[in-house]
């Protein structure tokens, strides 16, 4: 990984519903909780859009967030909460997973933060790898 990148793009072996499952299930297994998935595909259609496949992961771990949201001054962080990873297909019929680097965006937050955001990004990104494969 590029430590100056902000988003984190990788191919999937699998395709978008596969994807999303598993990434999913294995965020499941490490304790994470997963508020919503959007698809954003299907709310776009809604509105007489029509795009490939995406839809949006939202993964929580209370570990984390607590940290964050227990103080005055970390709450500022709640902006960036819950971790999400998104799950597209592109016009050359590949599915990605991209997720952000927090950890490159939290440049003067508090030690308390850093650490919570820190953690938060190294497992989501575990939990990414765990099912395309490293990157």
């Amino acid at each position: 990984m590029n430590a100056n990148r902000l988003i984190i793009e990788h191919v999937s072996p699998y395709d978008v519903t596969t994807t999303v499952e598993k990434l999913v299930a294995v965020a499941t297994l490490k304790e994470w909780q997963n508020p919503a998935i959007h698809n954003l595909q299907q709310s776009l259609a809604k509105a007489g859009k029509e795009v490939l496949p995406v839809q949006v992961i939202e993964i929580c771990k209370p570990e984390y967030s607590g940290k964050m949201l227990e103080k005055s001054d970390e709450r500022i962080v709640s902006v960036m909460m819950p971790c999400r990873i998104s799950v597209y297909e592109k016009e050359d019929g590949k599915t990605y997973v991209a997720l952000l680097n927090m950890v490159d965006m939290v440049t003067g937050l508090s030690p308390v933060a850093l650490e919570a955001i820190s953690g938060a990004t190294k497992e989501s990104m575990e939990i990414v790898k765990s099912v395309i494969g490293p990157f």
